[in-house]
């Protein structure tokens, strides 16, 4: 019998100990408190979050029927929800989002480490998704005027799928807005919507040393410099060398840029491409902005999977300190995916920490790949009718 740690407090080893302390005081996040601290208020939030508990209340109820171990995994004191709930709604939420950017800054160094990582090889997708809200409830997200709304914006790292940039706004503001606080790492792809057109961010790009693919809005002015023979059978019209047409856009994009028209036959549409990278073919360029869907996919997954659509809280602080601990829960399950080696999907780690949150289990034998059983294993444990 395994006489070790549960597997929640394993779980909870991946964020050391120093960064939530750093984070905490930095905020003065334990001022005044007694007995709930926020390290216990974390380790709540992601216990609900693992666990997929749909309420505050929830959330409490379960971890209170396991009050004797609570201890153990770094709870001290009784959880009540209106302990939970004051913590979320007064407790700065810039404390959760300095330790999901401290945990995703080490995320991103294990997976940089791999062999063949190197900065060319390094792409990153830029969008945002929007988050609805009740308005009668979150009146101070107005998004319309029928619905409130916050906004998640995101850089993803194509390689890794860790999230390496992230903020929250509200659902007003236009993701071209968060781009100029975005650092643009040398020697990097960045592959962007037509909804983050901007010159002068894209000439920051191209000075950063980095390379950007992004689709081309339909009426973008154009001077064609250079023309270049395309291959049909990869699907390009055109490849062309360009001058940013208008006089205002030539002043914010002076350099001269590549325009590559593509033909998808699947979707039987046309794209147009700009780019600053001269140097891949141009069916390269269009499949880096195939890569793109990466990120819609994560959103879509991240708002099934962890809960960050349906809040426990209604004032702003509470909202975004739940999206921050759901975006740390994330890449903690990353980190410990690569730190185990195991060959298991995110989402069957998640589902397996869920139901064994509370076992003594080594992680490392609990998340180990049991092989599938075939189908003719099945049908030899079924009873044969008339099998005498």
């Amino acid at each position: 019998m395994n006489r070790g740690k549960y597997v929640l407090a394993q779980f909870l080893e991946t964020v050391l100990p120093y960064e939530l302390d750093v984070c905490v005081a930095r905020y003065g996040g334990n001022r005044r408190v007694r007995k709930f601290s926020c390290r216990s208020q974390f380790i709540a939030m992601v216990f609900g979050q693992l666990t997929g508990r749909d309420s505050l209340r929830d959330t409490v109820t379960c971890l209170a029927a396991q009050d004797a171990r609570l201890y153990h995994v770094g709870i001290r004191g009784e959880v009540n929800r209106s302990t939970l709930a004051d913590a979320n709604e007064t407790r700065d939420w810039r404390i959760w989002q300095d330790l999901a950017r401290a945990l995703i800054k080490r995320a991103q160094q294990l997976y940089y480490d791999e062999p063949g990582n190197t900065s060319k090889s390094r792409v990153y997708a830029i969008d945002a998704t929007t988050i609805d809200l009740c308005m009668s409830l979150y009146q101070w997200a107005v998004f319309r005027s029928t619905k409130s709304a916050v906004r998640l914006h995101t850089v993803l790292d194509l390689n890794s799928n860790i999230p390496v940039f992230a903020t929250i706004t509200d659902g007003k503001k236009h993701e071209l807005k968060e781009l100029p606080k975005v650092f643009f790492e040398p020697g990097a792809c960045y592959v962007l919507d037509r909804g983050y057109v901007d010159f002068k961010e894209l000439f920051r790009i191209d000075r950063s040393g980095a390379t950007f693919v992004i689709r081309a809005k339909s009426n973008l002015g154009t001077r064609i410099v250079e023309s270049r023979d395309p291959d049909p059978s990869t699907g390009v019209t055109a490849d062309e060398t360009v001058v940013i047409g208008t006089l205002h856009s030539k002043k914010l994009y002076p350099k001269n840029a590549r325009l590559v028209s593509y033909f998808d036959k699947d979707l039987e549409r046309s794209f147009r491409f700009l780019t600053n990278d001269f140097d891949l073919p141009a069916a390269e360029i269009a499949g880096l902005y195939k890569r793109r869907w990466a990120i819609e996919l994560f959103f879509k997954w991240i708002k099934q999977h962890l809960k960050i659509k349906r809040f426990w809280g209604l004032t702003e602080n509470a909202v975004r300190t739940q999206i921050w601990i759901a975006i740390s829960t994330y890449v903690m399950a990353q980190i410990l995916k690569k730190n185990i080696g195991t060959d298991l999907s995110l989402y069957q780690i998640l589902q397996i920490l869920s139901v064994s949150a509370f076992s003594k289990v080594e992680l490392n034998q609990l998340l180990t790949k049991r092989p599938n059983m075939s189908e003719n294993d099945e049908f030899c444990k079924q009873l044969i009718l008339f099998d005498f």
